[in-house]
């Protein structure tokens, strides 16, 4: 199976030990102390990374936008944390124990995450799966990689992979995505995280969430997803760009203990029987008996016996070897068959 080094060391590997990222995009609503509320809240869920979006009015949107969405330009600076915020941030994370990281929009917050915040890995949003040069210049960092694929067709993918990978860097690892807020049900196409593991055999797959509820990542660990990100927030009934399609404290709290779960029972391919299973056999499984009163001298055909519970005398494979056999007794019928009760044939 594909695996990738994070830049902390932690291995992301397709089957592998869950890694699971809560998104807080803009759900701290650009409050600091909301979002080191959020860092401990996700600590207490058991995630192993907060993830935050480096954008800023700047580097998000046009002019363009802003002249036709005058309150466009208003929204994000409100919502979003600045560099010396999110150096904050990192710290608290770092001070509680859990990762750190964030999507960058620009070539300098590249640079920021990098070299002052030593991410993990560097998260390229869906919007820029075509930005090849963009792509190239994350690359060249030598960061591991973390791509969403949301709105991009197969061949859209394959070109950045390929950008990636030319330019040196084969640490990605790639995110099945459908950029849909919420994504229904039947969009989600899961299936999806097996076709790009077909596609992509070096590298491991994971699953960014939009759907309602906590289901679909926790099937996506049935299917080997190594990686899980998941929006969060404290409170689902208060506007945000995508606050009423993220989950709250108790959703991400069994959220990450299902994914956990799912991915211990996954197991090996290797067909194990545990001594409890074997102790079972005993009550569970069947053992020949006689199917009607006999008498000393009989010679057994296959309509004298039958198999009922205990499994604790002869097994039901040997009935026909008991096909011919003489008994050396009177028998009752619903009576286990005992070797003193039988002379086998020669």
């Amino acid at each position: 199976m594909a695996s990738l080094e994070l830049n902390d060391s932690v291995i992301l590997s397709d089957y592998g030990k869950p890694y699971i990222v809560a998104e807080l995009n803009t759900s701290h609503f650009g409050k600091l102390e909301t979002a080191k509320l959020m860092i401990d809240k996700v600590k207490e869920a058991g995630c192993d990374c907060v993830k935050f979006q480096s954008w800023t009015a700047d580097t998000l949107y046009s002019q363009n936008y802003y002249d036709e969405n005058p309150i466009a330009k208003r929204f994000i600076k409100k919502f979003s944390l600045s560099p010396l915020e999110l150096e904050e941030v990192l710290h608290y994370c770092r001070s509680s124990n859990i990762g750190f990281s964030s999507t960058p929009y620009s070539r300098d917050e590249v640079d920021f995450l990098l070299k002052k915040c030593d991410v993990p890995y560097l998260k390229v949003a869906s919007m820029d799966l075509n930005n090849l040069q963009y792509l190239k210049y994350i690359a060249e960092s030598g960061s591991a990689i973390v791509l969403s694929t949301g709105m991009g067709d197969m061949d859209e993918i394959y070109r950045a992979v390929n950008t990636i990978a030319k330019a040196g860097n084969n640490n990605i690892c790639i995110l099945h995505c459908v950029s849909i807020y919420p994504t229904e049900t039947s969009k989600i196409r899961l299936n999806n995280i097996l076709g790009l593991r077909t596609e992509f055999p070096d590298y491991p797959i994971g699953f960014s969430d939009h759907s309602l509820g906590i289901e679909m990542p926790i099937a996506a660990a049935a299917l080997g997803a190594c990686m899980f990100e998941k929006h969060f927030t404290l409170d689902k009934e208060k506007i945000g760009m995508d606050n009423q399609m993220a989950i709250n404290s108790e959703e991400l709290t069994s959220l990450v203990s299902n994914v956990h779960n799912v991915h211990q029972a996954l197991g090996g391919y290797e067909r194990i029987v545990y001594p409890e299973e074997l102790n079972q056999r005993k009550n569970m499984r069947r053992s020949i008996v006689f199917s009607r009163s006999l008498d000393k001298g009989a010679e057994l055909t296959l309509d004298d016996l039958d198999v009922k519970r205990p499994g604790t005398g002869y097994l039901p494979e040997r009935i026909t070897d008991l096909v011919g056999a003489i008994l050396t007794r009177d028998v009752e019928e619903n009576t286990l068959v005992k070797s003193s009760d039988v002379l086998m044939k020669q």
